[in-house]
């Protein structure tokens, strides 16, 4: 038996008026999952628990098998493991965004405009974190450029100060949000001059993209330790995701980190070479539990655009669950599979929720009488609750 979970980030939601009252999961055109959905098992699932963040590091963790209270240090040290950072345990590791601020007003007037600077490349924010590294770095804040608007900074004998995610306050003017910590507000405020006027930003400009023209912390976190997934479920384990935050939460746990091309984090992923990369670990390379890990949804969310999120599940839909579900019994294998978000992102708040996420198990091998669609009314209607999300993996490794 070969164990496959499709994790959609940020894909449940609410009701929306522009759907005619359906979530965006419930409007997708989604045959391949609604198909499952008939004869597959449905729940819900609270994934964050009350007294931590609802984030993809908690969640993605409690999807994983891991339960946060027990696990969480914070997210920017997993992504530290992903980079390939060596943290020391007096080391506090810093997310540092790239975003797009308002150009006219003093530093604390300005709004935020964009968390991710228009889903800026990597090779441009390279140079750009390139540029701030140049300026800012000393011996006690070192700077490592990571993927598209995702980067890290890693503070000597930090502390663990308490910071706001950039996509938490997307159109709000940032002066009450900024670091009560002087020497990273400084930086901030500093890197505005560095970027704002980049050659790089001025090109974005005429192109009719965001610039990227601040940095911006959060997600503060010591050293984490996490057990060995092979060790803990007796399986061997894969990932494949485009994010740091994933990759390195595979490093932390001894998984094998799948590296596939163009796959980027954003609507435009290449998410049938995510598939058949799972496909082939699952096959070929001796892997029993592979994770897939797409983020457009959540990106979709964040950016309030709801066509693109109804379009990012329709894409997981059919270039992800369709391909590894008819690859894997072309070749024979017997599979279960789970699917889910790993916390919802509204389109309403454009953050992340601690609501519970709709979850649906398929096994290739059973049927089980179930709902009509993959949604989240109709997990909800089984009557199905796990108040633990990190139990989930187990459900799956069930036979």
């Amino acid at each position: 038996m070969k164990y496959v979970v499709v994790l959609g980030d940020g894909m449940a939601d609410e009701p929306i008026g522009e759907l005619g009252g359906k979530t965006p999961l419930q409007a997708a055109r989604t045959p391949v999952m609604d198909a499952m959905a008939k004869v597959s098992e449905q729940g819900i699932a609270y994934t964050v628990p009350e007294n931590l963040p609802a984030g993809s590091d908690v969640a993605n963790l409690a999807m994983l098998g891991y339960d946060p209270q027990k696990y969480y240090s914070g997210r920017s040290p997993l992504e530290a493991l992903s980079i390939g950072v060596d943290m020391k345990d007096t080391d506090i590791a810093l997310r540092c965004n790239i975003v797009t601020l308002s150009e006219d007003e003093a530093y604390e007037e300005k709004t935020i405009i964009d968390h991710s600077s228009g889903e800026i490349t990597t090779e441009e924010a390279k140079v750009l974190i390139d540029a701030v590294k140049k300026e800012l770095e000393t011996e006690e804040f070192q700077y490592y450029p990571g993927v598209s608007y995702r980067h890290l900074t890693i503070w000597d004998r930090g502390e663990t100060v308490d910071l706001t995610p950039p996509h938490d306050i997307l159109g709000k003017q940032i002066g009450e949000y900024l670091p009560k910590e002087t020497k990273l507000r400084e930086m901030m405020e500093k890197s505005f001059d560095i970027l704002d006027r980049h050659p790089i930003n001025e090109k974005r400009r005429e192109m009719g993209l965001n610039p990227a023209n601040s940095i911006w912390f959060w997600g503060a976190g010591t050293r984490p330790a996490l057990d060995d997934f092979e060790e803990k479920t007796g399986k061997k384990g894969a990932m494949v995701s485009a994010v740091d935050l994933l990759k390195g939460i595979a490093v932390g746990t001894h998984m094998l980190n799948l590296d596939v091309e163009g796959a980027t984090g954003g609507l435009d992923t290449n998410y049938k070479g995510k598939a058949m990369a799972a496909v082939d670990s699952l096959t070929k390379d001796g892997a029993d539990v592979v994770y897939i890990h797409v983020e457009a949804p959540d990106e979709m969310g964040h950016q309030g655009s709801v066509q693109n999120k109804v379009k990012a599940i329709e894409f997981l839909d059919d270039q992800v669950i369709r391909v590894v579900a008819e690859e894997l019994k072309k070749r024979g294998e017997e599979f279960r599979m789970l699917i889910g978000p790993d916390h919802p992102t509204p389109i309403s708040i454009r953050t992340h929720s601690k609501d519970p996420v709709p979850f649906m198990i398929y096994d290739s091998t059973k049927e089980t009488n179930g709902q009509k669609e993959y949604s989240e009314e109709a997990a909800k209607s089984t009557g199905l609750v796990l108040e633990h999300g990190h139990d989930l993996m187990g459900r799956l490794l069930q036979k």
